[in-house]
């Protein structure tokens, strides 16, 4: 895909996120939205993956370890052709298999449950070394929210990636600046966040993770680095592309309303034609 195809694609996944949240009602879109343009990367672009064979064994894994946005992942499953789009109008419904955290065992495309914050950085990294041991040649990706590496397992799991050198992981930081409870710099700051990867033996890219020459950039150094993993700290807007969002620690977790949602998808019917 070219720049703009990337961008068109992002914006149609917003528009899914944006419409799932709104009819379950509930749900997480702020950083959903920040992290658009990095799952449309991955998904579009970067990964060696098979719509058609989910499970196939070559395939490069991604871990959503900031489970609770999942309908950012959701949506990008759907427009890649998991599975129909017009089932993210069911997120969160009683039945359906689109809960409020990814599900390995329903959701093709899924590589790992998860929802309790600190939890998918420690599978992912399992998963690279199980990669080394097997001689697999596939790729681990595993994306955090900047709030969750607050959390103490995200180290652990850090610290074990950069001693065993896995440079076939790379772990992908949305830094929103934004959590549940306000700006991250005043609930409990983990900045700076590149010289904490630094310590712990990783290569750091920092990038504007809503710029997709940067993110083209990045992973293409992520995939030439050897011997260590990489982190890419990427800077976003939380919100992203709906205007009543952008930077309002009050999307982190909030679900518009039907006046709100035409708003949001004129924003980005707008966006789209731009």
């Amino acid at each position: 895909m070219n720049k703009q195809e990337l961008m068109k694609t992002a914006n149609e996944i917003r528009k899914g996120i944006v419409t799932a949240v709104h009819s379950a009602k509930s749900g997480h879109p702020g950083g959903s939205l920040s992290a658009a343009d990095i799952y449309t990367y991955l998904f579009f672009e970067e990964m060696n993956i098979d719509p058609k064979d989910p499970k196939k064994a070559d395939r490069d894994r991604f871990v959503l370890s900031k489970g609770h946005t999942a309908p950012g992942l959701y949506s990008t499953l759907a427009n890649r052709g998991y599975f129909p789009v017009e089932d993210l109008k069911t997120l969160r419904h009683t039945g359906s298999y689109l809960q409020g955290h990814p599900d390995m065992k329903h959701i093709p495309g899924v590589d790992m449950s998860s929802g309790s914050l600190g939890q998918g950085i420690s599978a992912a990294v399992g998963m690279a070394i199980g990669g080394k041991l097997s001689g697999d040649s596939y790729r681990v990706y595993a994306l955090l929210g900047d709030g969750e590496i607050q959390e103490g397992q995200v180290w652990e799991a850090a610290m074990l990636a950069g001693h065993r050198k896995l440079d076939n992981l790379v772990v992908i930081v949305d830094n929103n600046n934004l959590q549940i409870d306000g700006p991250i710099t005043e609930v409990n700051s983990p900045y700076p966040i590149d010289k904490k990867f630094e310590a712990f033996n990783f290569h750091v890219i920092n990038i504007d993770g809503n710029d997709f020459d940067q993110i083209d950039a990045a992973f293409k150094e992520a995939r030439a680095t050897k011997g260590m993993p990489t982190a890419i700290v990427a800077k976003t807007v939380k919100g992203k592309g709906v205007s009543f969002m952008e930077n309002q620690v009050g999307w982190h977790g909030a679900a518009p309303n039907d006046e709100q949602y035409a708003v949001a998808m004129e924003d980005l019917r707008k966006a789209g034609e731009a």
